[in-house]
């Protein structure tokens, strides 16, 4: 069970959960892309793919930065063609970045719901469409791909939508495709799952949500060594929502504590949709 050798490709993975599973990867010697936009350092936001890239190196793995805006399907192609001449293919796909807004209908811009749904509905769908005939090869070279998308379990739970329905619906449109793209590549041999967290994950995007503190948050950890068991895990395993303490659990992970921002505490926030 490793990641060594493996080539993974990260969407936005500069910061937060994308760059821990990048980390928790390269640490096995896997090679890392990082597509992601930011190249200059944000004055709100703290790492960039050159940093990021730095990091996947000095933790073990192979690193390929590259400046990418998943909304745009040329700027896509061609970093997975990048991907596969400098490392020899594609083995696994990460579908991490998304937007957030979580505004009702009356206070949320037009500019902000089409940047939602370009980033997380078509972003996730473009990527999975560019690193398919990649995907298709690991297969037939035995190597055990996997697609791995940063999505919520499907509820229609009114109580989701009433709050945020833009936010809401893009989310859920990265959750219907791994249900979709599951049953579709499942001849291929590809194994294409969700991973959610349980709790409120502490990272730069939790300053999108008010009122949040330290004792409420787990570290991106969590969300990275649950994604390390679901991408060594055989790819006919498909069309699964994880959650990362289910995973980690049956593992055998008992003991959690590790991954809270404030050890011992019992003040866990239950993440959205959940």
């Amino acid at each position: 069970m490793s990641l060594k050798e493996k080539t993974i490709f990260i969407s936005g993975g500069s910061r937060g959960i994308g760059l821990a599973i990048a980390l928790r990867a390269a640490a096995d010697g896997a090679n890392i892309i990082i597509a992601a936009k930011t190249a200059e350092a944000h004055p709100k936001l703290p790492g960039t793919i050159y940093s990021a890239a730095a990091a996947i190196e000095a933790a073990g793995g192979q690193a390929l930065p590259l400046q990418v805006d998943i909304r745009d399907e040329e700027q896509v192609h061609k970093a997975a063609r990048a991907a596969a001449e400098r490392f020899g293919g594609i083995d696994i796909l990460v579908n991490n970045a998304s937007a957030i807004s979580l505004t009702n209908t009356e206070t949320t811009p037009m500019k902000r719901f089409d940047l939602m749904f370009s980033v997380n509905v078509r972003g996730t769908y473009l990527c999975t469409q560019a690193m398919l005939p990649y995907l298709k090869e690991s297969a037939a070279r035995g190597r055990n791909p996997h697609v791995l998308t940063l999505a919520s379990p499907l509820n229609l739970d009114p109580k989701w939508f009433g709050p945020h329905v833009a936010y809401t619906m893009a989310k859920y449109g990265m959750s219907m495709c791994v249900l979709g793209h599951a049953e579709e590549f499942k001849p291929f041999g590809i194994g294409v799952n969700a991973l959610w967290p349980r709790t409120v994950i502490k990272t730069a995007a939790l300053e999108m949500i008010p009122g949040v503190r330290d004792e409420h948050c787990r570290k991106p950890e969590i969300m990275s060594d649950a994604a390390w068991h679901v991408l060594t895990s055989p790819s006919g395993t498909t069309g699964n929502f994880y959650m990362d303490d289910e995973v980690l659990t049956a593992a055998g992970v008992t003991n959690l504590d590790r991954y809270s921002v404030v050890p011992g505490s019992t003040q866990l926030a239950t993440d959205l949709f959940l």
